[in-house]
């Protein structure tokens, strides 16, 4: 998605206007899930699955509740009832104790930015660029970012998260509420896989994924809820495709006092990706938090912004002096890989 003038103009609307939160957005996104099929497949993922399941859901609720800025025709679906409503719940309550563009905000300029450079990514690498989205939940920008036209897309997940993916998209694209979802990339794969298996990679390859094509690695939402080692060896394995081809890599990470909010579900977490990511090969790598001129997209137009408050602080400050509170921060994280870099590394 482009960050132009006018998009961010329309952006802004909706957060002043409240329409990203009202009665009215809701009920619109929820007209979407009026059909039979679809509230059978939720209740089946409500009654089977664990929390980082539906932690898919949780971020299509967000989209779907920020869908004018998001621009994503199918959140509504992917989300679910229960999870969109949770979610509106949330945020009204955080609107009523003063704590604005917290939950909902979040995400939503998250996938503004991972829209905004991973249509950059395609520009620089060439339209014909592969794009995988590891641990792809409910994503669905191959229905949405018209820069894909030309790209092979893999989504890699959990097989019954892809599964029950495509039956809801089925489902809702055969309803009588078809929102008539177009694909937008070229291709699209779903890649059944557990990114912490060692052989993910060698499973990507056996359907379709060319180690000689350049590759835009797409990870939002996702390391964190995984162990350092696994974490690692994920990172590690997208560097080592450097060695014909260019690699970008697009990512969130949390740090430490990030993590430590739910240590049930978060593991890994890292304070300078920006030093990280270079020690095991990367390079050029950008580093933005949520607030920054680049993560912003006229979302965050609240004078007791958040976001806005932590990003002043330096990164050495651990604690807000102004309330004492832990600085729990969101890195957004740009950082490319190439066979140059490579010979740069035995050089030195």
């Amino acid at each position: 998605m482009s960050s132009s003038s006018s998009e961010e103009e329309e952006a802004s609307i909706v957060v002043n206007g409240r329409e990203g939160k009202g009665e009215g957005e809701m009920a619109a996104v929820m007209a979407q899930l009026e059909s039979e099929g679809v509230r059978a497949l939720h209740a089946r993922m409500e009654a089977e699955w664990g929390p980082v399941l539906q932690s898919a859901c949780q971020t299509a609720a967000a989209r779907a509740l920020w869908a004018r800025a998001v621009r994503d025709p199918a959140a509504g679906v992917l989300a679910g009832e229960r999870f969109l409503r949770g979610l509106h719940e949330r945020m009204r309550r955080d609107e009523e104790a003063g704590a604005r563009e917290v939950h909902g905000v979040m995400i939503a300029v998250r996938t503004l930015w991972f829209d905004a450079r991973i249509e950059a990514a395609v520009a620089a690498l060439g339209a014909a660029a592969q794009v995988v989205l590891l641990g792809a939940g409910m994503d669905a920008r191959a229905y949405r970012l018209s820069c894909l036209k030309e790209c092979t897309v893999f989504e890699l997940d959990f097989p019954e998260l892809l599964e029950m993916k495509s039956d809801l998209l089925h489902e809702a694209m055969s309803s009588a509420n078809d929102q008539k979802l177009t694909m937008m990339a070229k291709s699209l794969t779903r890649v059944p896989a557990d990114i912490r298996d060692g052989d993910w990679i060698t499973k990507l390859q056996s359907y379709g994924y060319d180690p000689e094509r350049n590759t835009i690695w797409v990870l939002e939402g996702i390391l964190y809820y995984l162990h350092q080692v696994h974490a690692m060896q994920v990172l590690e394995t997208i560097v080592a495709c450097r060695t014909s081809v260019q690699t970008i890599l697009l990512a969130d990470f949390m740090n430490k006092n990030a993590a430590s909010l739910s240590r049930t579900m978060y593991h890994f977490y890292h304070d300078s990706p920006d030093l990280l990511l270079p020690s095991i090969g990367f390079s050029q790598v950008t580093l933005s938090q949520i607030g920054d001129p680049q993560a912003h997209f006229g979302l965050l137009s609240h004078p007791q912004n958040l976001f806005d408050k932590l990003r002043r602080l330096p990164r050495s400050v651990e604690t807000n002096p102004e309330d004492g509170t832990p600085c729990c921060r969101l890195y957004l994280v740009e950082a490319s890989a190439s066979p140059d870099d490579q010979t740069t590394k035995q050089d030195n």
